[in-house]
């Protein structure tokens, strides 16, 4: 190794982070004497948000740290389950997804994560959101996390709804609440009465079911259907990969 350049030794989780010609473990960057450590780390493709401790010299530096010709630096992954800062009154945290993540937003609701959504948004406006309500902002746009101004993000890894819902579970370890949020707008559900909402049903579900919860934000009629098993073997997976017990319920009108 050249004593006169920087090197970093990326852990194998980010190496998919690099372009492809660069994706090896050892990296040599020339330092400029002015860059900082977070600088040289998203110089190279890494954003800030995917990473962990730095080493240098066996010690942990954080990403203010100036490098000097010679440094060896271990840049390791974010640690899993990954703690949140939540504010006050806050249990649990709270998600912002971008558009590309429609379907694992609708599963993260189904799972009763508070998990908010929008398809019409763009970079700048889905930062000043995740920073106002203190989001943790997903998604698999590397640019978008790193931005500076941006409080929290995190990538989501695969390309299947699936692997994306386990890769967010492992990650953030989320309590779960099955079947209290409405999977259309994020709405909180609460039981109601079969006679407050009798008009809006169809006669077969009339017939067939007694118990229903309504959206307390957009409305929405939810019940145990006839078609949940698949929505059912979503949280009963979810609830497997956190290791979680809860009672399993609900269907969507």
């Amino acid at each position: 190794m050249s004593e006169s350049d920087l090197h970093l030794r990326i852990a194998p989780e980010l190496l998919l982070f690099l372009p492809a010609r660069r994706r090896r473990e050892w990296q040599r960057v020339t330092p400029d004497g002015t860059s900082t450590l977070g600088h040289v780390v998203e110089s190279i493709g890494v954003p800030l948000p995917e990473v962990g401790p730095l080493i240098v010299e066996g010690a942990e530096v954080g990403t203010s740290y100036q490098p000097v010709a010679g440094d060896v630096v271990h840049v390791h992954a974010m640690s899993r389950p990954q703690r949140v800062p939540l504010e006050p009154g806050q249990d649990a945290p709270r998600f912002l997804l971008d558009v590309h993540l429609g379907t694992l937003a609708r599963r993260l609701r189904l799972l009763g994560v508070d998990a908010t959504y929008h398809n019409d948004m763009d970079d700048p406006s889905l930062v000043a959101e995740a920073n106002r309500e203190r989001r943790v902002l997903l998604t698999q746009d590397h640019g978008l996390l790193c931005r500076r101004a941006l409080w929290l993000g995190a990538y989501v890894r695969g390309t299947k709804a699936n692997d994306q819902l386990r890769d967010l579970l492992e990650r953030f370890a989320p309590p779960l609440r099955p079947w209290t949020r409405c999977t259309a707008c994020n709405g909180e559900l609460a039981p109601v009465d079969k006679s407050e909402i009798d008009r809006l049903l169809e006669t077969g579900t009339r017939r067939s079911y007694d118990v229903y919860g309504r959206c307390s934000e957009c409305g929405q009629i939810y019940w145990r259907g006839a078609h949940s098993e698949h929505l059912e073997e979503i949280v009963r997976s979810a609830l497997r990969t956190t290791r979680q017990e809860s009672q399993v319920g609900g269907e969507s009108r």
